[in-house]
């Protein structure tokens, strides 16, 4: 270990009930590098970081930031050592102003004890400056988009005088223009010595942004690297045990028989005049920049906001979609963008989430079957490797990539025919995106069709027969696999105005 570290993190070890979360860590930050700290969901990433915050006790190791020691770290000794965290999901409190947000629980008073709201005005103000950033402080957060909320995070942890700043999955919700403005942000912290610790499962972030990297897996270090020193196979080799030479592995499964057809479909203010087909055996990938309508019209053909105008037709039949219910009743499934607030009630069990659909089936009479439900909870597990003690388990403690599988296995214990996929990688590890790759072959092998909406181009283009680019809420190019690049994806995603001003 370095000698002048900024945090040092020796033999971290922590346990939970059957489960070694972590098993003698050690780990260091340097003042002004981004070390990237990655792993499968389940690695042990975000616990050594809880441990670092505070927010968990080890059972042994020490912690040594900016020279003090602790053996029993809390968040208020961590908030006084100058070390912030800004998550995926956000700790910002929507109703509040952006000021409000970024003084609150430290807001700066007078003599008398009462807030001094011109400092707070003048401090937030100072921050968002020099972060470039060109946020009202009086715009209320719910207002804000995702990348703008990311920001107001990034500037509430400088006005902690933060040192060490841990970024866990910050690029998750980010457009590209947002994630460019990110790594600049990053930079600029960078230069000015602070110690950033960058969680994310999107290899090429790291690779860009970071100047070591950290692989943990099954609660272990497995391995430390410069940058310039390793590779993207090299790290999945490190992060799943074995290499993954081609993940998407897809074998065309098209059918003539047109499983979904969408006519003139519109929704106000959203998108307008969208029609594609289908077949079985295939799958659409939809691509696009943030705000281009691939979620909504995903939504309307579910029937969660129903359609101004256009036709449905599900296996030669219309649907009238002003329900998800009808939607499900057709055969019809949707694992959505937000998973844990649209996909899953999180505080039930694996089995309650998995079967909920599917509970008609499951049921004699006004009575639920207990042995037909634990056999369809077991067959799924299992089928999509879930990784679970059981079926009891509450859903919100599995990681993400075993979250989504669960989402999938709902739909898939009903049988749908067509299955609809709003960014079905997001937030999962590349052993996990794998797993789920494969069960998506094995689907449309067996005649389902899937609609995947994805901001990942390698995944458009990995996983996809066809693909369609959308843009400012209209269809703007239908591509064969074989005529799909990134470069006519992207140039077919560029608003109209532009397109014409380049």
């Amino acid at each position: 270990m370095t000698e002048n570290a900024l945090v040092r993190m020796t033999g971290i070890t922590k346990s939970y009930p059957g489960v070694v979360a972590l098993d003698c860590v050690d780990f260091e930050l340097r003042a002004g590098e981004v070390h990237c700290l990655i792993g499968e969901n389940g690695a042990g990433k975000s616990t050594l970081m809880r441990v670092l915050t505070g927010a968990e006790q080890p059972d042994l190791g020490s912690i040594v930031i900016g020279g003090h020691e602790s053996h029993h770290m809390n968040p208020s000794m961590a908030h006084a050592l100058g070390v912030s965290a800004i998550y995926q999901e956000t700790d910002l409190v929507p109703e509040l102003t952006v000021i409000q947000n970024m003084f609150l629980g430290h807001e700066p008073r007078n003599k008398y004890g009462l807030l001094n709201r011109a400092e707070m005005r003048r401090a937030a103000q100072r921050t968002l400056d020099e972060l470039n950033v060109s946020i009202s402080v009086d715009a209320r957060i719910s207002d804000l988009t995702a990348g703008s909320a990311q920001l107001v995070q990034i500037a509430k942890a400088l006005t902690r005088d933060c040192r060490v700043l841990i970024m866990d999955e910050p690029g998750a919700v980010l457009s590209d223009h947002e994630l460019r403005n990110l790594f600049k942000i990053v930079d600029d912290l960078r230069s000015r010595g602070l110690g950033i610790v960058y969680i994310s499962h999107r290899l090429e972030e790291l690779l860009h942004i970071g100047d070591r990297v950290t692989v943990m897996r099954d609660g272990k270090w497995v391995e430390t690297w410069g940058v310039e020193e390793t590779s993207t196979p090299q790290i999945i080799r490190a992060m799943v045990g074995r290499a993954l030479d081609d993940q998407y592995s897809k074998t065309p499964a098209i059918q003539e028989e047109v499983a979904l057809s969408v006519e003139g479909l519109t929704l106000k203010n959203h998108f307008s005049d969208v029609s594609f087909k289908v077949r079985r055996g295939e799958i659409i990938g939809i691509a696009g920049l943030v705000g281009a309508g691939r979620s909504s019209l995903l939504n309307s053909i579910f029937g969660a906001v129903p359609a101004d105008e256009g036709k449905i037709t599900v296996r030669g039949v219309e649907l009238v979609a002003d329900s998800p219910r009808k939607a499900i009743n057709r055969g019809i499934g949707l694992v959505p963008e937000d998973r844990r607030g649209a996909g899953l009630a999180l505080s039930r069990s694996v089995q309650e989430n998995l079967t909920l659909p599917s509970l008609d089936s499951l049921s004699a009479g006004m009575f639920l079957r207990p042995k037909a439900l634990r056999d369809v909870t077991k067959k799924y597990i299992q089928e999509l490797r879930v990784k679970t003690p059981d079926g009891a388990q509450p859903v919100r403690f599995l990681s993400g990539g075993n979250q989504q599988k669960v989402v999938l296995a709902k739909w898939l214990a009903l049988g749908v025919s067509v299955l609809l996929l709003d960014e079905p990688t997001a937030g999962v590890d590349v052993g996990a995106k794998s797993e789920i790759y494969a069960v998506m072959n094995d689907l449309v092998a067996n005649g389902m069709c899937i609609v995947m909406a994805s901001s990942e181009l390698s995944e458009v283009l990995g996983m996809s027969d066809r693909v369609l680019v959308m843009s400012e809420g209209r269809i703007t190019a239908d591509m064969t696999i074989e005529e799909a690049t990134r470069e006519s994806i992207m140039a077919a995603a560029v608003p109209q105005g532009e397109r014409a001003a380049s």
